[in-house]
């Protein structure tokens, strides 16, 4: 999927720009002026042999066994009750195969590159993208894996030629064990991403110069000619088809790339009408989306569309699967035949490490006629031991992660196929039962460490070179922060206060949008925060926080290193349109009027903490050192609304590497060599709860932030506000 992290430049659009899915082109139209409409669980169930296994008798009898027989009238002896009947074989072996199925891998291919300081590589030793099709070679024998499907985005920034090496050396991978796959182009593997919510018509291949495509210059229609499997491709060379054969029966995969034209569907209809009694599933980059709750199905207008045009009245097509949006869902739909058709998305790029490595493996146990889910990360295990946390999970277990879909193959197939069936029992008993088994050998999850939380306000360690603390409490509990209310620096040296209404452009802005809060994160010793209300960025409407003019703050650029910590909550009524790219903290200043400043969207200011379209936490900072100097960034992954998180950057002072850390996690996305913080001047103060561009206010907090501190030092965990006071 599109992520705010700027493919193409070195930022997202602005604010004002399309809730998702934004990504900046060389020398395009400003941030501000683009806009751009877009848009982890069941234990696998007993298998029926072991159910027949497990068979018993009525009355009071034993499993096995009949009613006791009567005593006998006559004095004779009973007769000797009858031997039991044998109980029927149990059935050790199936006839079952897998598929192996690959989410977007774009932040694998992108942070495994020298660009991008090779921070896989750099802290656990190994990369997860060659990791998982490693797996799948060295494992395909066992698991009777006899195809694999790559759901698109191969990489993160088409026009990086050391991402697509690394996609290519990992895919190169099944290609020399002889494993046949599928793989198709998602929106970061083409050179126009164009959502079809904005263009229905445009976008799509028949739009594209296909000599330019980087895509079909490493994945064209040649090699995909080399798999032992391959049909097919449309005239564009974006659209490909594979025929598999398993257990005795053929199967098609049709995959589909962003986005199909009406030319493209109608080779899609083609293609299944020339091979009329194959099952096929449907792969996608996007066609079914997650809701809100983060696991209920959501259907897009591409899915709709691509169920009216090409699914519903294709028998054939029974499964879709599809990437692109983050998470998991499964929905179930009836199509023209009354008969079922499975549509599943996954995407793990906004999970940990971009995806930790997760993969799916997706067993047709044609025996007990059942599809068997299974999520998984091969790398997980692979860390070094030291290196894991309580994020990394080598097994999904929950709902939407780890489900059996119950599916009689035959007669699903029966309109279209008559002679279907389950083939030979081959495979001694579950292949998803057997995989966790063995991705799991020898794995332990990592322990966690209950931290404790704060006894007291006071409860919290003390650093030296702090050069600002804001706590933010001690106001009646939802009654308002009112404007030029003074919030105090625990150092003395830098108060904030609440500027007055309607500053800078701010329009409708009230008392009331600050309020004060006993909310907070349960780590935080401070007994409460401030809540900031009815946040709006296209009237705008918004409230914040600023230091004085003469703080010593606003001059302060902090090439020593240093850490600054937030507690932060997104309000649960957090949109894109309305609050995308709300700032947390910011320091006032225009950074184009920087010496030597060489970077996009000049408007902005020389540091912003902020919250992207996609709720990602950003860190985005011009370093201080002169000379020719241009903006980097740090990204965490999606933050789910509604819940608490502590937020640490450090910034390092030798090497000036930033490492921002989510929940005590340290993110993907890093930035290195930035060496302190660019201030425009001693009088440009900081900013709490709100931003600026080209000099106007703009983009206010929505939600709570509770304490914020700012250090000239880099602090190890030990000493974070998540942490006690020593005894």
């Amino acid at each position: 999927m599109s992520t705010s992290d700027s493919s193409r430049g070195t930022r997202p659009s602005h604010p004002s720009s399309s809730p998702a899915d934004t990504r900046s082109e060389p020398n395009a139209t400003p941030r501000r002026d683009v806009l751009k409409l877009g848009a982890s669980l069941l234990t696998v169930g007993s298998s029926g042999a072991l159910l027949a296994a497990c068979g018993g008798g009525g009355g009071g009898g034993g499993p096995g066994f009949g009613p006791l027989p009567a005593t006998a009238a006559a004095p004779a002896p009973a007769p000797a009750p009858a031997p039991a009947p044998p109980s029927p074989p149990v059935q050790t072996k199936i006839s079952s195969f897998a598929l192996a199925v690959m989410p977007d891998t774009q932040f694998y291919a992108r942070y495994a590159t020298a660009a991008e300081s090779d921070q896989y590589n750099k802290r656990f030793g190994s990369a997860p993208f060659a990791a998982q099709t490693k797996w799948i070679a060295d494992n395909a024998q066992a698991l009777n894996i006899p195809f694999t499907i790559h759901l698109g985005d191969v990489v993160d920034q088409v026009g990086k030629p050391d991402q697509w090496k690394v996609a290519d050396a990992a895919m190169k991978t099944l290609e020399d064990a002889k494993l046949p796959y599928s793989v198709l182009a998602g929106n970061h593997d083409v050179l126009k991403d164009v959502d079809y919510s904005i263009d229905p018509v445009g976008g799509t291949e028949a739009t594209r110069d296909l000599t330019k495509e980087p895509y079909l210059q490493w994945f064209g229609t040649e090699r995909a000619k080399k798999q032992a499997t391959f049909g097919g491709r449309d005239p564009s060379g974006f659209h490909e088809y594979h025929v598999f054969e398993a257990q005795g029966q053929k199967f098609m995969v049709l995959s589909l790339s962003w986005r199909i034209s009406e030319a493209g569907i109608a080779w899609a209809r083609g293609v299944i009408a020339k091979n009329p009694t194959l099952p096929v599933i449907l792969s996608n980059h996007q066609l079914l989306n997650i809701d809100t709750d983060g696991v209920s199905p959501l259907e897009t207008d591409y899915g709709k569309m691509l169920w009216d045009k090409l699914i519903r009245d294709n028998d054939q097509i029974f499964m879709t699967l599809n990437g692109h949006h983050h998470g998991a869902a499964h929905l179930t739909k009836t199509n023209d035949f009354g008969r079922k058709v499975e549509e599943m998305v996954v995407d793990y790029q906004m999970a940990y490490q971009g995806g930790n490595g997760l993969m799916r493996l997706y067993e047709f146990d044609l025996t007990n006629k059942k599809i068997k889910v299974l999520s998984f990360s091969p790398w997980v295990p692979q860390k070094p031991a030291e290196t894991r946390n309580s994020f990394d999970q080598a097994v999904l277990t929950g709902s939407n992660e780890e489900f059996v879909i119950e599916m009689d193959f035959a007669q699903r197939f029966s309109g279209f196929n008559k002679t279907f069936g389950a083939g030979s029992a081959t495979v001694e008993g579950s292949l998803v039962d057997r995989a966790k088994t063995m991705i799991l050998a020898n794995y332990e999850n990592p322990e966690t460490v209950a931290q404790r939380p704060a006894t007291n306000a006071d409860d919290y360690p003390k650093v030296a070179n702090t050069v600002a603390h804001w706590r933010f409490f001690g106001g009646q509990v939802n009654q308002p922060v009112l404007p030029g209310t003074v919030v105090a620096d625990v150092t003395g040296n830098n108060p904030l206060h609440r500027d007055a209404l309607n500053q800078g452009g701010v329009v409708g802005a009230a008392d009331g949008d600050i309020v004060w809060s006993d909310d907070r994160h349960h780590l935080s010793a401070a007994p409460g925060s401030v809540r900031f209300l009815n946040t709006n960025k296209n009237t705008p409407r918004l409230s914040y926080f600023l230091t004085e003019a003469t703080a010593p703050i606003n001059g302060q650029t902090l090439e020593n290193g240093y850490t600054i910590e937030a507690f932060v909550k997104i309000d649960p009524g957090w949109t894109r349109g309305d609050h995308a790219w709300m700032n947390i903290m910011t320091r006032d200043g225009r950074r184009g009027e920087l010496a030597g400043y060489d970077g996009g969207d000049p408007e902005s200011p020389p540091m912003l903490f902020a919250v992207s379209s996609l709720r990602e936490i950003q860190w985005e900072v011009v370093p201080s050192a002169s000379g020719t100097r241009s903006p980097k960034a740090n990204w965490s992954g999606e933050v789910i609304a509604g819940r608490w998180v502590h937020i640490a950057i450090v910034n390092d002072p030798v090497s000036h590497d930033t490492t921002m850390y989510v929940e005590g996690a340290p993110v993907l996305r890093n930035a290195s060599a930035i060496p302190g913080l660019a201030t425009l001047s001693a009088d440009s103060p900081w900013v709490v709860g709100g931003g600026s561009w080209d000099g106007g206010r703009a983009d206010g907090f929505f939600g709570n932030i509770g304490e914020v501190r700012v250090v000239a030092a880099a602090l190890p965990p030990a000493q974070w506000l998540t942490a006690r006071k020593a005894n």
